[in-house]
């Protein structure tokens, strides 16, 4: 009988266990770029996404850096496009610059504290849309920034600019 209730128990704790870590992934408002004019040229946007940090320092390289973690690129229906080595290749941290055709895309990136994320962005022409998922950014204009009603990570970090509610899926 003890046997059958420890089984009985060690059972249903696994099937608790997976369906807390298959729930639904969380879901930001969409980010857009900034307000004010960037000088990015051509009709391509530019995607800027930093994800959270890799766990594991890289042994591999004379000098030691942390890397960004990859992440998705989906179409708005939800269709993969492309998968993003989040490295910018240089010595200095920062992540892949990504052109994109103007229009509107969903990211899936790991985000410091809360693991997957999805982000739903608007790429416009000219523009550079950035994504902070990696935790207290040094945002330029960050003051701007607080006072224009920014997306925020469920704690109140700042994830990027709330995309325009006048044409937010502009293409």
């Amino acid at each position: 009988m003890k046997l059958h209730l420890a089984t009985d128990f060690l059972a249903a704790m696994a099937l608790l266990s997976s369906c807390a870590s298959h729930g639904p992934a969380l879901v930001l408002d969409p980010v857009g770029p900034a307000p004010f004019p960037s000088a990015v040229a051509g009709s391509a946007g530019t995607l800027k996404v930093f994800s959270a940090f890799e766990q594991g320092a890289d042994f591999n390289s004379q000098l030691y850096r942390r890397h960004y973690t990859d992440y998705r690129i989906l179409s708005a229906e939800g269709k993969r496009l492309q998968t993003v080595r989040n490295d910018s290749g240089t010595v200095v941290e920062a992540p892949k610059r990504v052109q994109l055709p103007a229009g509107t895309y969903r990211v899936v990136a790991r985000a410091n504290g809360y693991g997957e994320v999805t982000v739903p962005v608007v790429i416009r022409a000219g523009q550079v849309t950035t994504v902070h998922l990696e935790g207290s950014p040094s945002w330029p204009n960050r003051s701007q920034l607080a006072a224009s009603n920014p997306v925020r990570l469920p704690r109140g970090e700042i994830a990027g600019w709330r995309a325009s509610a006048d044409k937010p899926y502009e293409r």
